[in-house]
C-alpha cells in the first residue's frame, strides 16, 4: 500500500462543523435530502486501565459533496445527530460499527437504525478478513488511505477541534460512503 498513490480528500472547505443551533438546522436540511451518508464516530481515548469512557464525543456524516462533524456536547448538534441516526429511512454506512451503536443509544438514548457494517458487505462477498478504510480503499481504488494517528488518539471531547481532527473525521466518514457506493456497483 506504501508505493499506491494517496487517496484524495475531502477538503477543509466541505466540511461543516455542527456546534450550534443555527448549523444543526441546516445540517438537517442538508442531510434531509441524502439517501445514504457515510458514517463514523469519534471518542476521546483513554490511557488508564479501568477508564472508562464517555463518548462518543462526535457523529460524523457525511454525502458525496461534504461531510458534517456534530459535537456533541452542544444540545442542538447532539439532537439532530440522534434524530438523523434514528432515522430508519436514511442508510449510513461505516466500517466496524458494533462498537459506535452500543455508544450511540448510551450518550444519545436512540437506536441507530439503517445502519449497514461495511465489514459485513465485504464478507458478503467472500472477504474472510476484517476490512477496514485503509485496505478497502487500497482494494477498490488502488489508492493508500492517509490516516493520521495523532488526530486518530486525539481529545475528541474538546469544545473546538483542530484543522487535522476535523480532516481526520470527515475523510473517515466520506472515505465509507465512497467505498459503500464502489461495492454497490460491482457486480454481484
Amino acid at each position: 500500500m506504501a508505493a499506491m498513490e494517496p487517496f484524495e480528500r475531502l477538503p477543509m472547505d466541505r466540511i461543516e462543523v455542527v456546534a450550534s443551533p443555527a448549523a444543526a438546522e441546516a445540517a438537517l436540511a442538508a442531510l434531509g435530502q441524502a439517501p445514504v451518508l457515510g458514517f463514523d464516530t469519534e471518542s476521546r481515548p483513554t490511557f488508564h486501565k479501568g477508564e472508562v469512557s464517555d463518548g462518543p464525543h462526535i457523529v460524523q456524516l457525511a454525502t458525496l459533496e461534504r461531510a458534517w462533524i456534530f459535537q456533541l456536547h452542544e444540545p442542538a448538534s447532539r439532537a439532530a445527530a440522534a434524530q438523523l441516526l434514528a432515522d430508519p429511512g436514511r442508510v449510513k454506512v461505516g466500517f466496524g460499527l458494533g462498537d459506535d451503536r452500543k455508544r450511540i443509544l448510551i450518550k444519545l438514548g436512540v437506536e441507530a437504525q439503517g445502519v449497514v457494517d461495511l465489514n459485513a458487505s465485504f464478507r458478503a462477498r467472500g472477504y474472510r478478513k476484517e476490512v477496514g478504510v485503509k485496505s478497502a480503499v487500497a482494494e477498490l481504488f488502488g489508492r493508500r488511505f492517509l490516516k493520521s494517528a495523532k488526530a486518530q488518539t486525539s481529545n475528541w471531547a474538546l469544545p473546538r477541534l483542530g484543522e487535522a481532527q476535523l480532516m481526520y473525521a470527515a475523510n473517515d466518514a466520506w472515505a465509507a460512503l465512497r467505498v459503500h457506493l464502489a461495492l454497490e456497483a460491482l457486480p454481484r
